[in-house]
Parts: C-alpha cells; sequence; structure tokens
C-alpha cells in the first residue's frame, strides 16, 4: 500500500486523502497527506458529516473534479479548503456501497488533467483491492493475537489459554497467514486496523 500511497503523493504533491473500505460511515483504513492545518481544522469542526465530496464519493462511482460535483456546498467547504491552499482537486470512487473506497486528491495551482483523473481512479481501485479485508479470523486466532496485543508472551499466553506453547505459536502463524502478514506484530496491526481485536 505505501507504493499507492507514493503514486499518490506523485500525482498530488499537494496532498491527497484515502479512507477504504467504508462501511457504516467510517473507513477501515483512513491515510490523509492533506495540508495538516486543514485537517486539523476539518476534523475539529466535524465536516466529514457536511462534505459534499464525501457525499457524492458515498452515492456515486467514478472520477470527478471538485468543480464538478453536481451538489450543494451550503457550509462552503471547498471555499474553506482554498484557504488552506487546496484550490483544485478530484475524488475518485470505487467498490460496492456495503465497501466503498475513496481517495482525494488536491492542487495549489490548476485542475488536474483528464489523463490523471485517469490515474486517480486506476490507484482508488487497486488500493481498494490492496486493502481488502480478509476472511474472518477464527476465535482461537483472535485470542492468540490478542494476548500479543496486551504483551503476554509466548509461554503466558500459552499458560492463560490452557494449551501447549507449539499450539499457541501455530495459532499465530495461521492469523499471519490469513491476515497476509509477515511478522506477529504486523497481524496485530492488521487486525486492529480491521477492527478483529
Amino acid at each position: 500500500m505505501s507504493e499507492l500511497y507514493n503514486e499518490l503523493q506523485s500525482l498530488a504533491p499537494d496532498g491527497y486523502a484515502v479512507g477504504l473500505h467504508i462501511r457504516f460511515a467510517t473507513p477501515l483504513v483512513y491515510h490523509s497527506r492533506y495540508p495538516a492545518d486543514w485537517v486539523e481544522h476539518y476534523n475539529a469542526h466535524s465536516y466529514y458529516l457536511r462534505d459534499p465530496l464525501v457525499f457524492w464519493g458515498i452515492g456515486t462511482t467514478g472520477t470527478r473534479r471538485w468543480s464538478e460535483i453536481p451538489l450543494p456546498d451550503p457550509f462552503g467547504l471547498l471555499k474553506k479548503a482554498a484557504a488552506y491552499g487546496m484550490k483544485f482537486g478530484a475524488v475518485s470512487s470505487y467498490g460496492p456501497i456495503t465497501s466503498r473506497s475513496m481517495a482525494g486528491i488536491c492542487s495549489s495551482t490548476r485542475e488536474f488533467t483528464d489523463a490523471e483523473m485517469d490515474v486517480l481512479a486506476d490507484i482508488t481501485e487497486r488500493l481498494h483491492i490492496a486493502a481488502k479485508p480478509p476472511s474472518e479470523l477464527t476465535k482461537a486466532q483472535i485470542e492468540a493475537l490478542q494476548c500479543i496485543a496486551n504483551g503476554d508472551r509466548h509461554s503466558a499466553a500459552a499458560a492463560k489459554l490452557g494449551i501447549s506453547e507449539s499450539a499457541f505459536k501455530a495459532r499465530l502463524n495461521s492469523a499471519r497467514i490469513r491476515l497476509e502478514a509477515r511478522t506477529t506484530s504486523e497481524a496485530v496491526r492488521k487486525a486492529r486496523e480491521y477492527r478483529m481485536l
């Protein structure tokens, strides 16, 4: 995913934001490189509840320049964003309504070209696929990861669960495989991101 974020950074050096697999108004993964002062202001005022770009992206799929979004902006969020140097931008939305992914990019100097819009759509689709949540973990795998997340060592965690240390390690290994994680700490991080812990 970091390679895809780098591609977005190259496309939009003035900033970007990504919300992946949005369910019940909450993204599974959120990553922003919009100007920090704008992000702080945006979050402090809960603008996501009134953002026409978010409403457009949740309601449809495709890629549009901010200036082409056909929704009203009664709170003037786009004008407020422009005051933070985000004068032009584009948003891309991909995936089913039950697990929608969105990416936004901004520029302080110009509109994005059609070719850049195509690149944004492609990156959004690839991010959606890359961040696809794994199949559910078993109760035993979750227990093992939770022990590690709580700071337990293997032997203590195995004793706590009433299993051998080798059985505990097998649970961790199967959880890593299912989460496509290289290490146990990465598996714990992913399980937290996917709200499994």
